[in-house]
């Protein structure tokens, strides 16, 4: 009976050190990759800010002579194979425009209207009240 009973806690015992050794690693392990995709991330934004011409504040005003509404991000990222600020806007309609600008030459490249997005946000202050 004993060796039974022995053999039943040292399972046990078995059993829980290895659930936490996979509780405590798996965390590690995801926030691991997370965490160097998003430095490398910072990294390239901070190269690329350095090397821009155009200010974000210059990309705004830029951006905002295109599209009239709010700003409500801007953001020096790469796209179209340069260093561009995507500056998201709000109209009047409630339609979220992203206005991209190079950030070498001031010039805009295009405008994408973001589908859906500002009408989420409008339904989810609804909700609120």
């Amino acid at each position: 009976m004993t060796t039974g009973r022995t053999m039943l806690t040292v399972a046990a015992a078995v059993a829980i050190t290895i659930g936490s050794i996979l509780a405590l690693s798996g965390p590690a392990w995801s926030d691991e990759k997370g965490g160097k995709k998003e430095k490398d991330e910072t990294k390239e934004a901070v190269e690329m800010s350095k090397t821009a011409k155009v200010t974000v504040e210059q990309a705004i005003k830029t951006a905002t002579e295109k599209v009239a509404g709010k700003v409500i991000e801007a953001e020096l990222e790469r796209k179209h194979d340069k260093a561009v600020w995507e500056v998201e806007i709000v109209g009047a309609d409630d339609k979220v425009s992203e206005v991209h600008v190079d950030a070498d030459s001031g010039a805009v490249i295009d405008v994408e209207e973001k589908k859906g997005e500002a009408k989420k946000e409008k339904e989810g202050k609804k909700g609120k009240k």
